[in-house]
């Protein structure tokens, strides 16, 4: 019987139980791919990290992030909670460095004036990348919401990433509200979408006078509705960027309203040589401590 710690914490939230859950195993050398995935279908959250070694002295971990039925390239709250749960090893280290498969993660830790940490701050390690665009009327279905709830006048529905792909739609802040999950439609969508290996994930938003209201879907992956998604908010920060012509663009996405675990996420999107890129930040609570027996 071999054992590994792990820490749980909310993300994106200055209160415990709300935002959006992760565990982290603080040392997974030894796990095997199968061990991984099964540790986080264990967890049950949407997602789960695993710290390893890095593969180069310049950077401070490679991380391995699993949700219920697979690996991601990359994700936004795993990064924040994971180099939060790090910082509170080393009160010496405020910028951390994640080898992942999408690429090197930049994290920049937040503290108190005391050096307790209290959150992170993420650098998306790709520049925004537009993918097709993707019928209203696919949108509509797999949302549960009619044609008319769907807004096009800034951009159709499109696929886009900065690391993790995902459908984007701009909705009514009604039909935000209103919107369920169909997972039949959701199958019909990628049956359509060979190209798409098996990843449709739906993330609506709408926006207020008070910020940016959101809502991620992935039932194919296991994940029926997301607290957070910073991945899915920083590309959506590049995106509005793109279209509003500026230099730089600063929002406050707000999600998991609906699920009982409100999310804050801070994005900061900016023009740069090589494209758009976006940092996502905001703060984190411990939730628990212990040991898996694997």
């Amino acid at each position: 019987m071999r054992q590994y710690s792990f820490t749980t914490v909310d993300v994106f939230t200055d209160r415990r139980f709300g935002g959006n859950q992760l565990a982290v195993v603080t040392d997974a050398r030894d796990l095997s791919d199968g061990e991984m995935q099964a540790i986080a279908a264990e967890f049950n959250f949407s997602e789960t990290t695993f710290v390893l070694p890095p593969a180069s002295a310049l950077h401070s971990a490679r991380v391995r992030i699993f949700h219920r039925t697979g690996e991601l390239p990359f994700a936004g709250h795993p990064n924040v909670g994971t180099g939060f749960v790090l910082a509170q090893r080393r009160r010496d280290i405020d910028l951390l460095h994640f080898e992942e498969m999408a690429g090197v993660v930049d994290v920049a830790v937040r503290r108190d004036p005391g050096g307790t940490p209290t959150g992170a701050t993420i650098t998306a390690p790709l520049p925004l990348i537009l993918g097709p665009e993707i019928a209203p009327e696919t949108v509509a279905a797999c949302a549960g919401i009619t044609l008319e709830d769907i807004v096009i006048e800034r951009h159709r529905p499109i696929q886009l990433s900065m690391g993790n792909p995902f459908i984007l739609a701009e909705v009514t802040l009604d039909a935000l509200g209103r919107a369920t999950p169909d997972l039949p439609s959701f199958r019909r969508a990628i049956a359509d979408r060979p190209d798409f290996a098996n990843r449709f994930s739906l993330h609506l938003y709408s926006c207020t006078s008070d910020g940016i209201r959101a809502r991620m879907f992935a039932p194919l992956a296991g994940t029926l509705e997301d607290a957070a998604t910073g991945s899915a908010n920083a590309a959506l920060g590049g995106l509005l960027l793109s279209l509003s012509g500026e230099d730089r663009g600063e929002f406050t996405m707000i999600q998991g309203v609906e699920m009982g675990r409100p999310s804050r996420m801070e994005v900061v999107a900016m023009r740069m040589a090589e494209g758009i890129r976006a940092r996502v930040g905001g703060g984190c609570v411990t939730v628990s401590t212990g040991e898996l027996l694997v």
